[in-house]
């Protein structure tokens, strides 16, 4: 810690609630550090590196791919949780952890599998995370799953909040359809406390991940051409930031202009999270990690003011970029990639390698459903491409 001792309400891997299934310790790292380090050496998380954050893989090498904006989440949230005297180790592993239950294709295949499982349970990206870190990495001969320690599997539901309240009732988007199947099922076993707050490690990670996505999708975006840096200056903070920098430099040439106002962005984001973070904490002044959860509201965040400029990048992003023509061509495409799987599978799953088809042909619809979801999901978007020539016609180029 670069701030000195860790707070009173930092994570503390020697009070951790522990694993799922017990192990020894070990002799050279505390529990957090070994989540961090197994999620790492993950296959899921291998694959990061071929899955789409916006653009697919082929459109260019510049942009960023899931596990590109991994990586950035992790080192915005390890330098948010030093400032604030948390576990860097524990906000280390929920970010790296964030986006392991992504399929390919970013939110297009996303929502393919939601549809393909809506007599199922859906589809939640959150809900594949868990999944992945419990039971289907498959590495250990003592059990599936990583057996990561109760703290980072709490951050990897919680980290946007609750979902219920202390009845058990779902709250907030998991009114609508209720608690995913597999959170469900899970802290049936393994209680995560879904009606309570995470941890204020796993707050770090999630505003991190906030922030790496206004400023670099940002950055993509203008390199795709999708908008302009004129574009961008009626936006609240963007507005006054680029002006700051044509006026110290008036001759700067826009490749250079652009990464200064994403530095800049980044600087001021996350200043405003610790700036407003520490005034949060001391009005509570928590003196354990517990009363983080506690509080009814998080304790690591945006002010008022940059939340609400938060939300207009995010409102210009959504529009010139994530519903921009040329995008949701590729994504509707995609879209139709990742339904033709699912159908063909959950007609013919002898098309599926044989480890991923063994034992099907007497499970019941939902197993066999989710088994052929857990299969697409784990795909790249090169694989899940693939797949789809090999077994149809007309694969399209995206």
């Amino acid at each position: 810690m670069l701030n000195g001792a860790p707070a009173p309400y930092a994570a503390d891997p020697a009070l951790s609630r522990g694993r799922l299934h017990a192990e020894p310790p070990s002799a050279s790292r505390n529990d957090f550090r070994r989540d961090a380090d197994r999620i790492i050496h993950s296959s899921a998380f291998r694959r990061l590196k071929h899955k789409t954050q916006v653009f697919v893989f082929h459109e260019g090498d510049h942009y960023r791919t899931r596990l590109t904006h991994t990586l950035e989440v992790t080192q915005i949230a390890r330098a948010i949780a030093r400032a604030l005297r948390l576990h860097e180790d524990l906000a280390e592993a929920l970010a790296l952890a964030h986006d392991l239950g992504h399929p390919p294709f970013g939110h297009a295949g996303e929502r393919a599998l939601d549809a393909c499982l809506a007599e199922f349970g859906g589809f939640d990206h959150n809900a594949q995370t868990l999944r992945i870190v419990t039971a289907t990495e498959r590495r250990y001969p003592d059990f599936d799953g990583l057996n990561l320690t109760w703290e980072t599997l709490e951050g990897v539901v919680k980290h946007n909040g609750p979902l219920t309240d202390a009845d058990g009732n779902p709250v907030g988007r998991y009114v609508a359809h209720g608690v995913p199947r597999v959170i469900a099922e899970y802290t049936a076993r393994h209680d995560l406390a879904l009606w309570s707050h995470a941890g204020a490690e796993a707050q770090a990670a999630a505003i991190a991940d906030d922030i790496a996505y206004d400023a670099h999708d940002l950055d993509d975006g203008l390199r795709a051409d999708l908008f302009s840096l004129h574009d961008l200056a009626g936006l609240p903070v963007l507005g006054g930031l680029l002006r700051e920098v044509r006026d110290k430099y008036p001759r700067i040439e826009p490749a250079r202009l652009t990464h200064e106002l994403v530095r800049r962005l980044i600087g001021k984001l996350v200043e405003d999270v610790l700036a407003e973070s520490m005034r949060r904490l001391g009005a509570l002044a928590p003196t354990s990690s517990d009363e983080v959860r506690a509080a009814g509201a998080p304790l690591v965040g945006f002010s008022p003011l940059m939340a609400s400029a938060d939300r207009a990048i995010k409102e210009f992003l959504w529009a010139h970029m994530y519903r921009h023509a040329r995008v949701i061509d590729v994504m509707t495409q995609a879209e139709g990639v990742v339904q033709d799987l699912f159908r063909r599978f959950l007609g013919a799953p002898e098309d599926m390698p044989a480890e991923w088809a063994l034992g099907l042909e007497g499970a019941d619809a939902p197993a066999r459903a989710r088994r052929i979801a857990d299969f697409i999901a784990g795909m790249t978007d090169r694989f899940a491409l693939t797949e789809h020539a090999r077994l149809f016609q007309g694969t399209p180029v995206l």
